[in-house]
């Protein structure tokens, strides 16, 4: 028999705690960017991979976050507040994450190291 009360509790803290963990990293990646630090990352090289960035293509997004970053309009003051929110909205995700796996696994571990 499905309680269907229970499954739908855990259905919409699923649901919210993904909404959290991804709102909360898409910002940060946004302040990130605003404040000046686009986040470039290299693509790595796999036999079977369907496109390959060539280390030209590498340069040219490197040269136009360089350029986008010089022409912010923000102060360097909003710079900081930007990347301080980021990092802060990084932790915020970050702490969504490990609650939920201390929900589905922290009561297991705390009864096996005897906490509990």
């Amino acid at each position: 028999m499905i309680d269907w009360i229970d499954f739908l509790i855990v259905f919409v803290a699923a649901f919210l705690g993904t909404a959290v963990v991804v709102s909360a990293y898409s910002l940060g990646i946004r302040l990130l960017t605003v404040s000046g630090r686009t986040p470039i990352v290299t693509p790595a090289e796999f036999t079977d991979a369907i496109t390959v960035v060539t280390p030209a293509e590498v340069r040219k997004a490197e040269k136009r976050a360089a350029k986008a970053a010089k022409k912010s309009p923000l102060s360097d003051a909003q710079k900081r507040v930007a990347l301080i929110g980021a990092w802060a909205c990084f932790v915020v995700s970050a702490c969504a994450v490990l609650f939920g796996i201390y929900l589905i696994v922290g009561e297991h571990v705390l009864k096996l190291l005897g906490l509990a």
